[in-house]
């Protein structure tokens, strides 16, 4: 598989990337901060969508039921050099389905996702995940 995105920014203001038929916006600019996501927050984005993504792969695959999933990435960067590092996640499963075996979903995710894989290779991911009852 191969995969594309398309960026602009303007000098001194805001910039985008488009991805298939979204465009989502990013800061570049220190008085954008407050506003828009800047490009580490975009990477700890893709982190957590690969897991979501995963959820409701496995979903199928391990033949559990869950109403919804929610996950929260959170890293450290260094300064020297400048990179990401002490990534950790914790993703809650919102699920009454007996059959929900979240260790298993646990080592799935984290030995067949693509974006968590490749930042295994670089830095490590550690993370933490917990059946939730339905919420009403």
């Amino acid at each position: 598989m191969k995969y594309s995105s398309k960026a602009s920014s303007s000098s001194k203001d805001k910039a985008s990337i488009t991805i298939k038929e979204s465009e989502i916006e990013f800061g570049i600019t220190p008085g954008s901060a407050d506003l828009l996501p800047n490009p580490a927050e975009l990477f700890l984005g893709s982190i957590s969508a690969c897991i979501l993504k995963n959820v409701e792969r496995f979903s199928s695959l391990m033949n559990f039921e869950y109403s919804h999933a929610e996950v929260k990435v959170t890293a450290t960067r260094m300064e020297k050099p400048p990179r990401m590092d002490e990534i950790s996640y914790e993703l809650l499963v919102y699920s009454q389905d007996p059959s929900l075996n979240i260790k298993l979903l646990q080592k799935n995710i984290e030995n067949f996702g693509t974006i968590v894989n490749t930042v295994k290779s670089s830095c490590s991911i550690v993370g933490e995940v917990k059946k939730m009852g339905v919420e009403i």
